[in-house]
């Protein structure tokens, strides 16, 4: 899964202290470079796995930046408590002030375009941490796309049926399955950025009729299907129609 508002989970990381990417300071503030935190330190991980930082953080990306203040109307917390998980978030390096005002005034930005962390972890403590963040961004994530995908009906009449849902099920090896992920993810990311849209991170510049319209990419092996029938057995429309049928019989 790769956008700017959304994590990379199983994406190679560098395997670096920390979140693995240098602070913006030290970018040279090219605002035409992305910046993308590959996070490594389980610390950092733990502390985005919780659900009002990771809301915080969806809030900044649709609004820009935000004040404590502004913070709580949007998500219908206290003010006290956005100021303190944003200053949380500030502490691990995913949000940073915005310039000017003071206390929960301050408005805050997030610090990163994209964010990646690596699915399978051979630290234990890295490997917990991880699963928890995972949790958080699946609830969200498929939470919202419950939500809209099972009320079409209160879409924009403008969308029309042009969105909607769609599953496949292929017999792949794992060789196979690897190329054809990375094969669909490359295509998505050269249809989606990094440069198109990107103007519109702004919400000053987002047209007057766009909406927020998020994509979900996803793949995965079933592993719940039930084993398939021993080849060996005979179907039970072939069974001999002259057998006596098991179990007691009614009287004629």
């Amino acid at each position: 899964m790769t956008s700017e508002d959304f994590p990379r989970p199983g994406a190679d990381s560098a395997q670096a202290p920390g979140l693995g990417e240098r602070p913006p300071a030290e970018r040279g503030g090219d605002p035409s470079q992305d910046r993308e935190l590959s996070l490594t330190d389980p610390k950092a991980i733990r502390a985005l796995a919780h659900p009002l930082r990771w809301a915080l953080l969806e809030a900044l990306s649709q609004a820009g930046t935000l004040t404590a203040t502004q913070a709580s109307e949007m998500l219908g917390d206290s003010p006290a408590n956005c100021a303190f998980h944003l200053r949380t978030l500030a502490k691990y390096g995913f949000v940073e002030e915005a310039g000017g005002g003071r206390g929960r005034e301050r408005p805050w930005r997030r610090a990163y375009d994209t964010m990646s962390w690596r699915t399978r972890q051979d630290d234990p403590e890295t490997s917990q941490a991880t699963a928890a963040l995972e949790q958080i961004w699946l609830d969200r994530g498929l939470g919202r796309a419950r939500r809209s995908l099972t009320s079409v009906a209160s879409w924009p009449e403008t969308l029309g049926d042009t969105l909607g849902g769609s599953t496949s099920r292929l017999y792949l090896t794992p060789k196979e399955a690897e190329e054809l992920y990375t094969e669909i993810s490359k295509t998505f990311l050269r249809l989606t950025g990094p440069d198109r849209y990107r103007e519109r991170r702004d919400p000053k510049r987002r047209p007057a009729d766009a909406l927020p319209i998020e994509f979900m990419f996803l793949g995965y092996p079933v592993l719940d299907l039930p084993p398939l029938p021993d080849a060996d057995e005979p179907d039970v429309g072939e069974a001999d129609e002259g057998a006596e049928p098991s179990g007691p019989t009614s009287p004629a």
